[in-house]
């Protein structure tokens, strides 16, 4: 499907989304028979996706940042000399994905590993909370959301979310799965939080996933993404494109970046992903460099129509989409950037309630 065919489609989702329309489906009629096969036996080999709970990565990152004269911050997160410079707040929410499921240590989570790299670019601590739920859909992100706005004076600076893939194999009609995302973020934009969503991944790089399966998991997963994206910038979000990362890459190093039920990420595949959402979170928080904040269009970055810059994002690792000009003669516009990766720091065992470490300092 053509970019501007996938724009097309998009926009009609997030068109319905937003006014109401209930059912734009993904997959054809005709196909639905052959995809829920395909998708029976899929689960049967992967085992239905699930692995042993994911380990918790709560805690503070980067606490030598806090220092100064050698008093270090508190348990609690507050400096003794420095009650005016408290540690940034980072909240994970959505899916297994975003909770980390598939690795047995809490560094390798995405939570720890954007935590640490946070801190490390902002020369400050991080305080990481993680409210996702393994196996969430788009509609539980409204409990999601409750409980991390329920205490108004720990409001976060930053939520990542990442959510959509069981959206796909459950079948949840992408207008709905639009509307809850769009509603989150605009319930966290209006809080005054800044939110970073990673979209829906490509699921037809799951290796049991046969054909035609794979196909219809992959133009489902991508169409979503778009959709995603659009009612995420026109939020006040921005958006990370992970299904054309957890592609191609995906694809040629199963072994390495699937974890061992072939399902979730492994350790390399969640720092894949963190360091592709990294830079946005950064950016979000005015913490990239400024330079690098201006189009570059000698690697084709520029200002799209949301629709357009939605398609392409979701064909490309990595591609960040944020709003831009209000409105243009083709309705809202955005900017469409390929952020240059960086290193994530990979922090150390991190804290958890009985005892907290020094992640990433």
């Amino acid at each position: 499907m053509s970019s501007m065919s996938r724009a097309r489609v998009a926009r009609r989702i997030a068109a319905g989304a937003a006014y109401g329309g209930g059912g734009i489906g993904l997959v054809g009629a005709a196909a639905m028979g052959v995809l829920l096969a395909e998708v029976r036996m899929a689960k049967r080999v992967v085992g239905n996706g699930h692995s042993p709970h994911p380990p918790s990565a709560e805690g503070l990152y980067g606490r030598a940042y806090g220092s100064r004269y050698g008093r270090p911050y508190s348990s609690y997160g507050n400096a003794y000399d420095a009650p005016d410079d408290p540690p940034l707040r980072l909240v994970m929410l959505g899916d297994s994905t975003a909770a980390g499921q598939g690795v047995t240590r809490s560094r390798q989570t995405p939570g720890a590993l954007i935590a640490a790299g946070l801190a490390a670019v902002a020369e400050r601590p991080v305080r990481l909370r993680n409210v996702a739920l393994p196996g969430a859909q788009s509609d539980d992100l409204d409990r999601q959301v409750a409980l991390v706005l329920e205490d108004p004076a720990q409001v976060p600076d930053v939520c990542v979310i990442m959510i959509g893939a069981n959206d796909v194999t459950h079948r949840m009609p992408p207008t709905r799965s639009v509307r809850h995302l769009s509603a989150a973020v605009r319930r966290l934009r209006t809080a005054g939080t800044e939110v970073v969503v990673g979209t829906c991944p490509d699921l037809g790089t799951i290796e049991p996933v046969q054909q035609p399966l794979r196909w219809l998991a992959r133009r489902a997963s991508r169409q979503l993404a778009a959709a995603q994206t659009i009612g995420t910038v026109e939020q006040g979000g921005r958006t990370v494109s992970l299904g054309d990362l957890l592609g191609p890459e995906f694809e040629q190093n199963p072994r390495e970046l699937f974890g061992p039920d072939n399902y979730h990420p492994s350790a390399e595949g969640y720092a894949t992903a963190a360091m592709a959402v990294l830079p946005t979170v950064c950016a979000a928080l005015g913490l990239w460099p400024a330079e690098e904040e201006r189009p570059d269009v000698s690697r084709r970055e520029g200002f799209l129509p949301v629709a357009r810059a939605a398609a392409e994002a979701a064909s490309e690792a990595g591609t960040e989409v944020t709003a831009a000009m209000p409105t243009g003669p083709r309705g809202p516009w955005a900017l469409l950037k390929r952020r240059r990766r960086r290193r994530v720091p990979v922090p150390d065992p991190a804290p958890s309630a009985a005892a907290e470490a020094q992640p990433g300092a």
